[in-house]
């Protein structure tokens, strides 16, 4: 195997974090255990539909201006707190539990052997999407655990096999639950699990047995004696409280042909885009490595085995999935996980989905837009009975349910979460050159957003300001303990209108529509607050020069002008540029970046910047500090001592870094190896997408291209930049051009 795709660990994962996860998007499964086989399983539907009709309330009138004059007499405390009372929701830092639905785990399959502890070791076969437990016996030959989660079929798929005859015990088992109504049933081939919540949605676990052994039951699981292979098959399906279904009585499952077939499936999509990096890949298993690291020695191999590892779960998140990855992908093991394991929209959810459109991995972006469009009917009534503005406002965080009520005291007023994802919807349209989506999908989502920033806006002195505005999620002195200060006209917020604005703008002059909304658009983008700098020449992240609380910040939220978009450039405003550099060496001196994904959103700006050993240095802590054993990326969430708990968006910003390191689009030009790490000399790249519908492959030799072609998009003209020359490539959609640049 590729040792760029295998995770290859000596030692059993003795807890669910170290495990290794498994999915296609809608089933997932995490396997691990040290003493006995644990499958934990998930269902992307299986949130628990407790609080899926929730709604927002009216607002009286007043409170807004209320707000507003406050802000403007500069008694920032009880803006804060009285805006947060009137717009912010409840949980957050009120005390009292959110209203977000949790995703919950379905449950786990067990198989215990018959014997004493066994030795042995695990591998995560990421082309493949594999996963390989072997059990070293003292009496007997080795039994050895082969489980998928097929591509192709909605089912979780567990072999047990052995040269020598084996025995276990097959149980099913779920985490203790107090709103849970639960039933389970053994026989002796099949396992039928049944689960409600109190006032809420119910599934149903089935896992059907085939052994070439004995397999008796009772009411506490399946004995299997005298076997060589035991094939379980698991599926889920959830319910509503009207629904039900009964599975059928017996399941017939092709063991080697279906693997196969989900092995060519899943490979076949991994490597439809292909970034390597030619390095030397140290021997030893991941532990030894990891540690290695930690001590600082350099392995570019398992940094390159890192990346690929945020593409395997990209796909295993979004393969043939219904809803977007969520904080954890789609795998969690608790009945009340880290922040509800929900959507979160002020950098989470949208960071999951940066590295997609390079990679041509949009499968994945079209589920995320379509989760987004279920939140728009929400959405519109939020924006009136919140802010009685028009158009469409986003809460902080959501859940599959798609409601929109705001559910974080301390954090949730803020107007960003709907342009932001407006940058979205169009990236989809420049990448496919889509005009019906940009029509009847993109275009009516961010003319919405527009709308809202219409009303939300407010002229003083020939400026649309923009408040109340906040800076996810920091807050500068003067606002007591408040997590967020409540100001006028952040940076962020000022770019993230300008952006959307701009957005609304080339989508109506493309379509030939709303010419009159345009000049209102145009009116508004153009006299909104400039983007200010300080007397030290940082980059101003509130609308005034304030002392900054935690000056180490973890989010980077005024430097979004640099990375996820392209407002600031050394060619557009240089001055900024600098500006936004300076400001992110003031947050790493200051310690920032302390979770995954603040790193990984650092390595990102590094890249925008130019800086090569940053990216590289980023990437390399974040594997250090904050991954698990099996490679997963984690948050402290109130814990001092890892390994903290699992969040996804460190693993798949990390891969959108790399992405950005060798090849990235702005300034409407595409730049070829812009932050190259030295230690990265040798690679290449096939398949990688950009802007206009075109497809540029290349390589590179002791850190110089030495082949390089691009494939026409819809668009008929690529200019590439690299060492500073410029290059144009023009010909017809379809046609592929090879040159030196």
């Amino acid at each position: 195997m590729n040792s760029f795709y295998v995770l290859n660990c000596r030692d059993f994962a003795s807890n669910w974090l170290d495990g290794f996860p498994l999915g296609n998007g809608k089933h997932a499964s995490m396997i691990w255990g040290d003493t006995k086989d644990i499958i934990s399983l998930n269902h992307e539907l299986l949130w628990r539909g407790v609080t899926r009709d929730r709604d927002t309330k009216k607002v009286p009138d007043g409170v807004l201006n209320q707000v507003r004059n406050l802000i403007n007499e500069q008694d920032y405390f009880k803006a804060t707190v009285i805006a947060n009372a009137w717009f912010g929701g409840v949980g957050g830092t009120s005390g009292i539990h959110n209203n977000i639905d949790s995703y919950q785990p379905a449950g786990d399959l067990n198989f215990e052997l018959d014997c004493e502890n066994a030795s042995g070791g695990r591998i995560l076969d990421l082309l493949n999407g594999v996963a390989t437990i072997t059990r070293k016996r003292n009496n007997g030959g080795d039994v050895v655990l082969t489980s998928y989660v097929d591509a192709c079929r909605d089912v979780v798929v567990c072999r047990w096999y052995s040269e020598d005859s084996f025995s276990g015990k097959i149980s099913f088992t779920r985490p203790e639950d107090n709103g849970a109504n639960e039933k389970c049933k053994y026989s002796p081939e099949k396992i039928l699990y049944s689960c409600s919540f109190t006032g809420g949605i119910a599934y149903k676990t089935a896992a059907f047995i085939k052994c070439n052994g004995m397999a008796e039951a009772d009411e506490t699981g399946i004995f299997i004696k005298d076997a060589t292979e035991l094939i379980i098959t698991s599926e889920i399906k959830v319910l509503s409280e009207k629904e039900d279904f009964d599975y059928p009585e017996r399941y017939s499952y092709d063991y080697e042909s279906m693997k196969k077939t989900h092995c060519d499936t899943f490979s076949c999509e991994m490597q439809k885009f292909d970034l390597t990096v030619f390095c030397e890949a140290p021997d030893g298993f991941l532990e030894e490595r990891l540690e290695k690291m930690k001590k600082g020695a350099e392995d570019d191999g398992l940094i390159m085995l890192f990346y690929n590892y945020g593409k395997y779960l990209y796909l295993s998140s979004n393969f043939i999935a219904e809803l977007p990855a969520n904080l954890q992908g789609k795998w969690n093991y608790d009945i009340e996980p880290p922040w509800q394991s929900d959507y979160h929209f002020n950098i989470n959810l949208q960071m999951n989905y940066w590295m997609a459109e390079p990679m041509a991995l949009v499968d994945g972006v079209k589920t995320m837009l379509k989760f987004i469009d279920k939140c728009v009917p929400h959405g519109k009534k939020a924006a009136d009975d919140l802010y009685g503005c028009r158009g469409i406002w986003l809460p902080l965080s959501s859940d599959m349910w798609g409601r929109t009520t705001p559910e974080s005291y301390g954090y949730g007023v803020w107007l960003g979460a709907a342009p932001w994802f407006a940058q979205h919807y169009w990236q989809r349209y420049l990448y496919s050159g889509d005009k019906d989506f940009l029509r009847n999908s993109a275009y009516p989502f961010i003319k919405e957003v527009a709308g809202f920033i219409e009303d939300y806006v407010v002229l003083e002195n020939g400026v649309y300001e923009i408040y109340p505005s906040q800076s996810p999620e920091n807050k500068f002195v003067g606002v007591g303990s408040m997590p967020i200060a409540i100001c006028k006209s952040s940076a962020m917020d000022v770019q993230l209108v300008y952006d959307a604005l701009g957005y609304a703008i080339k989508s109506a002059e493309i379509l030939k529509v709303d010419s009159e909304d345009v000049k209102i658009w145009k009116e508004i983008r153009d006299n909104l607050p400039e983007f200010k700098i300080g007397k030290d020449g940082r980059l101003l992240e509130w609308n005034e020069e304030f002392e900054e609380h935690e000056p180490g910040h973890r989010h980077f939220s005024h430097l979004f002008g640099v990375y996820p978009s392209e407002i600031f450039t050394e060619e557009k405003r240089p001055e900024q540029f600098e500006a936004a550099k300076k400001s992110l060496e003031f947050r790493m001196a200051n310690d920032g970046g302390p979770t995954g994904w603040s790193r990984a959103w650092m390595a990102c700006l590094f890249a925008r910047f130019g800086d090569g050993e940053g990216v590289y240095e980023q990437i390399s802590q974040l594997v250090k500090q904050y991954t698990t054993a099996s490679l997963l990326d984690t948050h402290p969430f109130g814990t001092k001592n890892p390994p903290y708990v699992f969040q996804i968006d460190g693993n798949f910003g990390a891969v959108a870094a790399v992405n950005e390191a060798i090849a990235h689009f702005k300034n409407n030009k595409l730049y070829i190896l812009p932050a190259l790490p030295k230690n990265w000399k040798n690679g290449q790249v096939s398949g990688f997408k950009v802007p206009g519908g075109h497809t540029v492959d290349f390589k590179w030799e002791n850190s110089e291209i030495t082949d390089f072609n691009v494939t026409i998009g819809y668009e008929k003209e690529l200019t590439v930049v690299y060492c500073g020359r410029e290059t144009v490539f023009s010909g017809s959609c379809g046609e592929m051009i090879e040159k030196s640049i």
